[in-house]
């Protein structure tokens, strides 16, 4: 019947009747436990220095091995001159000295040397290597193998094993040699018993006590007493389990000289093991002599009360035990059974752990779980929101950059026309039409800048890819030279996108440069155009989409660059070779027609850039006729004689210079420096014809929002906006808008058009 732990602690209290005598004999007990303890001590301490002096020696034979494979002889691999090969015999005998065993270099199908023949000896050629230890499990099998012995891919500290030649005990420590991402040697240096025997007999252990080496397997390489005729002999069974589960540990055991013992056993960092152990009978000697009376005297008097304290001690103390074990697996986390005790607290305290530990199962792996989901989408959510603030950040600096610059190239180009007209601008024609030629090439820079920044407006229209497509290829066969090969792939029925054509062909023609100058302007070059894969898009807003691939053979571009490819003004071609502006106007596209532009590159096995652009289902428009272009600044400038214009400019210099150039059109010029100093001027009754305005200045307004104020003071009052990026005006269908730099031509055709003049055909 169990008995509730109360009752069981009172019979206990009943058993000891004699507190002084138990004293006694708890001190006696104390005392041999720390003798034990300190003896334990002893022996743990001599193994783990033992343990480091016999790691030491294998480190030593595996810095050899590795010194040696690092040999700049071996960089011929596999095919060494026999001078070379010498000289390399030469430096491992050097390295050998004051060692025993030797060193060998072997091939898959015979030993190139070893230092264990005489000098100037050389293996023969059709000799089999010696057998490298065998190897710990890799998860592929990484073992090259030829015709012979494989080669191993990873430094190894090999077990105790015949020799194949001699049959002599050896351990070996072998170093692969691997040149060019391949393994074509081994560097094998051995390791005999006899040095480890010499350390420990170096070690002046008691004759009683047992002092044993064993390699990775568990055989026996060096052993007091007896020396290495133990060699080779593998250590006991119970010995060799408790060695498989632990790194060190005290045990006791029988060792292979039939007697008890009680040992403590290390294992070094390269998987040998030191093992030191006492006989138990002379665990203490006779340092516990004088207690003898003492204990005797005590179990006289208490061997009752002895017997019955220890029965109800141990009925007590296995359903504790029980408990401790329960709650020492509960912590780690394994499975947890409550078997009976015969107590009825411990029962009920077990049953409650063993429901607790499935609960705390399911819940750990509950969390994990979670935790693991939440982990990928905080991964996720923080590549996404660093790759789009990186994106706005960039937009706000290229059309800040854009704005100055386009103002710069505005001063630049309409001074450059007033000195045109100018009576002395004859002599100066040519270098004049190169500052010309120069700002129209800035203005080609900036709108590669707006692109990338999503601020340039488009003009999109319905285009059929098919079509399209197949009218580039004679485009890009030029561009790509006579000595490229371009294959062209459209997949049928594919469907329409809604482009600006230009910015497509545009597109098109900086990837084929970049592929020309990847393959040095030779190779194959290979445009797919597909319906786009779900795993294309998937960091795209839904919808069907078109894939654009363009595929080079060059050399592809390293994982450091890759990250970059798409930054403007970024590039690794040479100063005057490139500007930065290609991928970056292909990226810019892609983005303001609703999709992306990716990239793919390997070191070595090409370049894939491709194009992702949103479907269309409707049917391409025709392509409209360009207007005509104006006939001459002077023929418009005639019926402007006379016009009062009220020009908005934050830029002083702009202007200034745009105010010349309206006077010498005999325009009257009215300049305000905002959208305040214009209502103002304006609400003093001034006489104003047209107002020419930038769209971005500073102050309360911009310059789309004077124009509609100002539309509501006056309605129907002519107005020009002139802006380099803000995409928003061309909603606007009431503005003109015209595009910074504008050229004198673009600007009087503005006026004229904003008043209902007639332009020049």
């Amino acid at each position: 019947m169990p008995l509730p732990i109360r009752s069981r602690l009172l019979l206990l209290v009943l058993a000891v009747m004699l507190p002084g005598v138990i004293a006694a004999l708890w001190v006696s007990w104390q005392t041999w436990t720390d003798e034990k303890d300190a003896l334990v001590r002893h022996m743990r301490d001599n193994t783990r220095a033992l343990s480091m002096v016999v790691d030491k020696e294998l480190a030593r034979r595996a810095g050899i091995a590795r010194v040696l494979s690092l040999s700049q002889i071996l960089d011929n691999a596999p095919q060494i001159p026999a001078d070379d090969l010498a000289m390399l015999e030469l430096q491992s005998r050097r390295a050998m000295q004051g060692l025993s065993g030797w060193v060998e270099l072997n091939a898959p199908d015979r030993t190139l040397f070893s230092t264990r023949l005489a000098p100037g000896r050389r293996a023969d050629a059709a000799s089999a290597p010696t057998a490298p230890p065998e190897p710990p499990p890799t998860p592929a099998g990484h073992a090259t193998v030829k015709e012979g012995l494989p080669l191993l891919e990873q430094p190894v500290v090999g077990p105790l094993l015949p020799d194949p030649a001699t049959g002599q005990l050896r351990a070996t420590v072998v170093q692969p040699i691997e040149r060019g991402g391949h393994v074509w040697f081994n560097m094998a240096v051995t390791l005999l018993p006899q040095e480890l025997q010499q350390i420990i007999d170096a070690q002046g252990l008691p004759p009683d006590w047992t002092a044993t080496i064993m390699d990775s397997r568990g055989t026996i390489v060096a052993r007091h007493p007896g020396g290495i005729s133990f060699a080779g002999r593998p250590g006991t069974t119970d010995l060799l389990q408790l060695m498989k589960s632990h790194e060190e540990a005290v045990f006791d055991s029988v060792n292979l000289d039939g007697q008890p013992v009680t040992g403590y056993f290390a294992k070094s960092p390269q998987g040998w093991t030191v093992i030191t152990a006492v006989p138990r009978q002379s665990l203490l000697g006779g340092r516990v002599a004088p207690l003898q009376p003492i204990a005797v005297g005590a179990l006289l008097l208490v061997l009752t009360g002895l017997i019955g304290a220890v029965w109800i001690s141990r009925r007590i103390s296995e359903p504790i035990h029980a408990l401790h074990a329960i709650a020492t697996k509960l912590r780690a986390g394994e499975p947890v059974q409550a078997p009976p005790t015969g107590m009825v607290e411990c029962d009920e305290v077990a049953l409650a752990l063993e429901d607790a530990s499935v609960a705390i199962r399911q819940g750990r792996a509950e969390l994990e779980e979670r935790v693991n989901e939440a982990v990928d989408r905080t991964r996720e959510a923080e590549q996404l929101s660093s790759r789009s603030q990186r994106t706005a950040a960039l937009g706000r600096l290229t059309g800040g950059v854009a704005h100055d610059f386009n103002n710069l190239l505005g001063v630049i180009s309409n001074s450059a026309h007033l000195i045109q007209r100018s009576p002395a601008a004859e002599s100066l024609q040519m270098p004049l039409g190169a500052i010309i030629r120069s700002v129209e090439v800035g203005s080609r820079m900036t709108q590669h800048l707006l692109r990338v920044a999503g601020r340039q407006p488009v003009h999109p229209q319905l285009v059929d890819l098919r079509s399209t497509l197949g009218e580039a290829k004679e485009l890009l066969t030029t561009v790509l030279g006579k000595r490229m090969q371009l294959t062209v792939t459209i997949a049928p029925e594919l469907p329409n996108v809604r482009v600006d054509p230009s910015e497509l062909e545009l597109s098109l023609i900086n990837i084929a440069l970049n592929a020309r100058d990847a393959t040095d302007g030779m190779g194959e070059i290979t445009l797919d155009a597909r319906r786009a894969e779900s795993w294309d898009v998937d960091d795209l807003a839904p919808g069907e989409y078109v894939a654009i691939s363009f595929t080079d053979r060059g050399p592809g571009i390293p994982e450091d660059v890759l990250a970059r490819v798409f930054e403007p003004f970024f590039t690794t071609k040479a100063v005057g070779k490139g500007t930065g502006l290609g991928l970056s106007q292909v990226l810019g596209f892609c983005v303001q027609a609703g999709g992306t532009a990716k990239i793919a590159s390997q070191p070595g096995a090409g370049t894939t850039v491709t194009l992702l652009l949103p479907s269309q289902t409707s049917a391409p428009a025709p392509r409209e006729a360009m207007p005509a272009g104006a006939s001459g600044v002077a023929s418009m400038a005639g019926s402007l004689s006379g016009v009062r214009v009220l020009l908005v400019e934050d830029n002083e210099e702009l202007a200034r210079v745009t105010a010349s150039l309206l006077r010498s059109f005999s325009c009257q010029v009215l300049s305000a420096r905002d959208a305040d100093e214009a209502l103002q001027q304006f609400g003093a009754g001034a006489a104003i014809d047209v107002v020419l305005s930038d769209v971005v200045m500073p102050g309360s307004m911009d310059g789309q929002a004077l124009a509609r104020e100002l539309r509501k003071r006056r309605p129907g009052l002519p107005v020009v906006l002139i802006s380099g990026y803000s995409a928003a005006l061309t909603a606007e269908s009431s503005f003109i808008v015209l595009r910074k730099p504008a050229s004198p031509s673009q600007i009087l055709d503005g006026l004229r058009r904003a008043m209902g003049l007639p332009t020049e055909a």
